[in-house]
């Protein structure tokens, strides 16, 4: 017999292309329920299932009772008790045969949640998070330790000191499922070590922003090297001290249904309202009481490092560091990738980079929503590298996308950051944008477009019915970084054959090695985003916004 799907409804919207003159329509109507399957460059994905009872090898109750999202001081204030629940956990997984699930549920009297430090997966069995229970991360950096004596402050010391909360090596059909919550607990006060008692997690992130020299020693959320077909779907994954969702090596990564949140309402005030001097920027010497997206650094959503098969649909991310990280440093680089029917909040963009040292290729974002809420750190979609770490990406299609309140829309830069050794170009090629409408935004107006490479490694775009509300976005800028002085730069733009709203300023205005092929022989109206834009808080009760 086959599972139910998970109860829960998401938003979705549909999406018709029209082929031929390539002309991109996007028709969106609002729904109740999710696709039960997505169409990708290999073959036809169906959205998992949960498992069925006959399949749980053993339920692990919960044995904490969180309030308003968060567990009381006194439960782990005592460092020798600051991780209970991770022997039943482990035990649990360690003795689950192949094929089966470990299930997490509420307790006998009303228990929701489960304190634990690190955990590892085992190949072949899943880990299944009930509704209504939250894990919970120790607070303790001993329990993270990897034996360097770093983990829960800032240095100058760059080695790796923190194992993750949950790990796994060369993982085969395994997974996260359900659709409770795994929280990291980031805006806690830690219990051990040189910030005892004074500072959180992102207090000790937040020192990298304050001093360039330093390194934080943070526990990332999730963090899965090799194997095939990892599955998550419907878990809630919130307030990481570090990244939240890290793969490397893996042919075969499902990401359907899931939210990643930080901070969540637990940190912070509705809307983010922090109050003056309660966040980590204006607190000096003590830990910060409220925090923001912008305040939380280095907490990527969802990082599919050298990864290839990769689909991620009907999910919801906010964050304070890029949305999605596409990464190929090493190995055999990052292939066949899709993005479909995706929420984007606060972060740093659905971006490929700043490793492409071994290429990316065969990637498609569709059905794509980003609401930046005017952050200053707000990017919508981008790939981005630099001359040290630089390699081809292409085949990168963009098609169906609504965005508003960002302020970089639209970001193709060679230049991410200053290269003193180059060794490594950066090459963009058969990149496509096809049916993108930015509809401004209150702080940025039509925000900024970057199109920047070298003259050896043109980027090559091409806009099909790129249309911004209102104010244009400011292509024509100062260089950074070694760029040429005046962006654009070393691009050859094909437009057309729908219209690109801002082609005439940059046939106007640009800097040195641009060239233009203006096919435009339409008029089509923008892409309908009237229904695209929900509410986080819409789908996620833990959201503030």
């Amino acid at each position: 017999m086959k599972a139910k799907s998970l109860s829960q409804k998401v938003l979705s919207r549909a999406v018709c292309a029209t082929l031929g003159t390539m002309m991109f329509a996007t028709a969106f109507a609002a729904t109740t329920t999710s696709s039960s399957s997505v169409q990708t460059s290999w073959g036809t994905i169906n959205e998992p299932s949960l498992p069925v009872a006959s399949a749980v090898c053993k339920a692990v109750p919960a044995t904490q009772k969180p309030v308003n999202g968060l567990l009381d001081a006194s439960v782990d204030a005592d460092p020798t008790t600051s991780a209970p629940d991770t022997t039943a956990i482990q035990s649990a997984i360690d003795h689950c045969p192949v094929g089966e699930a470990v299930k997490l549920v509420v307790g006998s009297h009303g228990e929701s949640g489960l304190l634990t430090g690190p955990i590892t997966l085992k190949s072949g069995v899943t880990l299944w998070i009930d509704k209504g229970v939250t894990v919970f991360a120790s607070r303790n950096p001993a329990d993270y330790d990897s034996g360097l004596g770093l983990c829960g402050i800032a240095n100058t010391n760059s080695k790796d000191s923190c194992y993750p909360l949950i790990s796994g090596n060369h993982l085969v059909n395994s997974g996260i499922v359900g659709e409770g919550v795994i929280d990291g607990r980031g805006g806690s006060v830690l219990t051990t070590g040189d910030n005892a008692g004074s500072k959180t997690w992102w207090d000790v992130a937040y020192q990298t922003k304050l001093s360039s020299k330093v390194t934080q020693h943070n526990p990332r959320l999730l963090d899965v090297n090799g194997g095939s077909n990892f599955t998550l779907y419907g878990v809630t994954f919130q307030n990481s001290p570090n990244f939240h969702l890290v793969f490397d090596g893996l042919d075969g990564i499902t990401a359907w249904g899931i939210k990643i949140l930080t901070p969540s309402l637990a940190y912070t005030q509705p809307g983010y309202a922090c109050a003056e001097g309660t966040t980590p920027d204006t607190v000096n010497g003590t830990y910060a009481t409220c925090f923001t997206p912008e305040t939380v650094k280095n907490t990527d959503g969802f990082d599919p490092g050298e990864s290839s098969h990769v689909l991620m649909a009907y999910s919801y991310i906010s964050t304070g560091d890029d949305h999605v990280a596409v990464k190929a440093g090493s190995g055999s680089g990052s292939q066949h990738l899709m993005f479909a029917h995706n929420h984007l909040y606060y972060g740093h963009g659905l971006s490929i980079g700043s490793e492409t040292n071994t290429g990316v290729s065969d990637m498609t974002v569709e059905d794509l929503v980003v609401d930046g809420h005017d952050s200053s750190e707000s990017v919508g979609i981008r790939i981005k590298s630099d001359a040290t770490r630089g390699g081809l990406v292409s085949g990168v299609t963009y098609q169906g996308v609504c965005v508003r309140n960002v302020r970089q829309p639209l970001v193709f830069d060679a230049f991410y950051s200053a290269a003193k050794t180059k060794t490594k170009y950066p090459s963009f090629r058969n990149i496509t944008v096809t049916g993108f409408h930015d509809m401004g935004s209150a702080a940025y107006g039509g925000g900024e477009a970057i199109f920047a490479a070298y003259a050896k490694y043109p980027l090559q775009i091409a806009l099909n019915n790129v249309q911004f509300d209102g104010a244009q976005p400011k292509a024509s800028m100062k260089g950074h970084d070694g760029s040429p002085s005046v962006l654009p730069a070393n691009t050859t733009f094909t437009f057309g054959p729908g219209t690109v709203s801002f082609a005439q300023e940059l046939e106007q205005q640009h800097g040195g090695g641009v060239t233009f092929v203006d096919s435009v022989t339409q008029s089509p109206a923008p892409v309908d985003c009237s229904n695209a834009f929900v509410k986080y808080s819409s789908v996620s009760a833990n959201s503030p916004i």
